[in-house]
């Protein structure tokens, strides 16, 4: 995820005696990093200790320890590297700040004290009321400030955390702050200069921001923690931590919205582009079919190989039909799979059941064959790849993938943008039925790669490819 802090120094305005405040912001280093993996394990120790005294067993002790520092508004996150920055559907967490220098200086620029702190950040969104207990659309950002220096020269040091949005419709809470054991720790982030613990001290402020839109909201962030010292009534200077990201990717912008079916109000980051794995142990002719057809199609669409992203068509897709009506994966099935579309069921064993004609890019995707803007368009069926599934006919009792030439006679070509195939009806019907759109908030032209688990070893379309069972 790409951050724009700012890195040069920066000093606010002299006070009455003419000295200033100053601050750098520096990437994360080896010693940063080090730092880190120490502050974790003193954490551990001490919430362990405090456990034991409180009266814990051993055992829940440990427990304990295990899920210091308390709190982690992410609690993942605190067990991630530093120096690199990490994120799913719901959270993100942020290790790539690095550290902080304030600097105290006279009027002829002379250092009269400093202080060093390392910083994190977090956000966590609430894709539904399971997640977040509120009938409100809500996501959470959290700083942790560490420090690591304070001159006794400063007699104490306070950071204001200041944060910004583009919502349209939010209300924010008062800030938190809080300890490393979640306890409560004052209205900003503050270290007496002779009283402090490196490993131990750190401040956690923590934000809720409730959505109360209709529709759905893209919300741009930004941050910067203000400065002061005890030594200094009037002195402060500002650090600049960037924003979610340019508005081409956004990375760390929440969304929100209302549209999601079945659902109330939730937000989550789209950035993020999840994967859907096929239980390919019990759809192995569909996971077959998939993992072909990824191969072969031009743009390779779903396949995390090639990191070729499908799209979700979403109930708030803009297109429509030539009535005015939203269009849905039922108008692109039709053109692929539908009764116009020229698809009759090709002769397979008795043992195969019923089948139906299975597309592939689905038709719930924007890669679909059938969705008038897919870089896939197809006038209709007939112009994708042909295939079925049937027994092997060599005496076993094995199944394959086979090609249908009834109509062309050496099979596909291997340049169609789309693929349909006769395949079991309870693996077409039921193969993408646990695709979690409610749950990932997915809403229209949302990537996702699909993954093939019982046919991800193979290598190759030209030979015949084995499906292995998973676990």
């Amino acid at each position: 995820m790409k951050r724009e802090a700012t890195q040069e120094r920066t000093c606010g305005k002299p006070d009455a005696e003419g000295r200033k405040i100053c601050i750098a912001l520096s990437p994360p280093t080896a010693a940063s990093e080090a730092r880190a993996q120490k502050r974790e394990e003193a954490l551990r120790d001490a919430a362990r200790t405090r456990a034991r005294k409180a009266g814990e067993s051993s055992a829940e002790a440990a427990a304990t320890a295990a899920d210091a520092p308390l709190a982690d508004l992410v609690p993942w996150c605190s067990d991630e590297p530093a120096g690199k920055d990490y994120m799913n559907r719901t959270d993100a967490c942020v290790k790539s700040i690095g550290s902080g220098t304030l600097i105290f200086i006279d009027t002829n620029d002379a250092t009269i004290g400093s202080a060093k702190f390392d910083f994190e950040q977090r956000i966590k969104t609430y894709p539904n009321k399971s997640s977040g207990g509120s009938d409100f659309a809500e996501f959470d950002q959290q700083i942790r400030i560490m420090p690591v220096l304070i001159s006794p020269e400063l007699k104490g040091v306070t950071l204001r955390w200041n944060t910004q949005s583009t919502c349209a419709a939010c209300v924010t809470s008062v800030i938190r702050w809080a300890d490393d054991f979640d306890n409560a720790a004052g209205n900003n982030a503050y270290w007496n200069a002779n009283d402090w613990n490196a490993y131990t001290d750190g401040r956690w402020g923590t934000r809720a921001t409730t959505w109360n839109g209709t529709g759905k909201e893209r919300i741009d962030l930004s941050w910067s923690i203000t400065a002061t010292v005890d030594a200094s009534t009037t002195a402060t200077a500002t650090a600049d931590f960037g924003s979610s990201g340019i508005a081409q990717v956004q990375e760390l912008a929440p969304r929100c919205d209302d549209i999601v079916g079945g659902s109330a109000p939730g937000c989550v980051l789209p950035f993020f582009k999840p994967i859907y794995t096929l239980d390919t142990n019990k759809y192995p002719a569909a996971g077959g079919y998939y993992w072909y057809m990824q191969q072969v199609m031009p743009d390779h669409a779903g396949s995390k190989r090639w990191d070729s992203l499908m799209h979700y068509l979403g109930p708030d897709t803009p297109v429509k039909t030539s009535t005015g009506s939203t269009w849905t994966s039922d108008n692109s099935r039709n053109v692929i799979c539908g009764s116009g579309s020229a698809w009759s069921v090709h002769p397979s064993d008795t043992s195969v059941g019923s089948v139906d004609c299975d597309e592939y890019a689905m038709a719930s995707t924007h890669e679909s064959g059938g969705y008038p803007k897919s870089v896939n368009l197809v006038a209709s069926g007939t112009k994708c790849a042909q295939l079925f599934t049937d027994k092997l006919g060599d005496g076993s009792s094995n199944f394959g993938l086979l090609a249908d030439t009834r109509t062309a006679t050496n099979g596909p070509s291997g340049t169609e943008r789309c693929g349909r195939a006769a395949v079991s009806s309870a693996q077409n019907q039921r193969a993408f039925s646990g695709f979690p759109a409610p749950a990932w908030r997915m809403l229209d032209g949302d990537g996702f790669f699909l993954t093939l688990p019982g046919f991800e070893h193979c290598t190759s379309t030209a030979t015949t490819c084995a499906w292995s069972k998973i676990g």
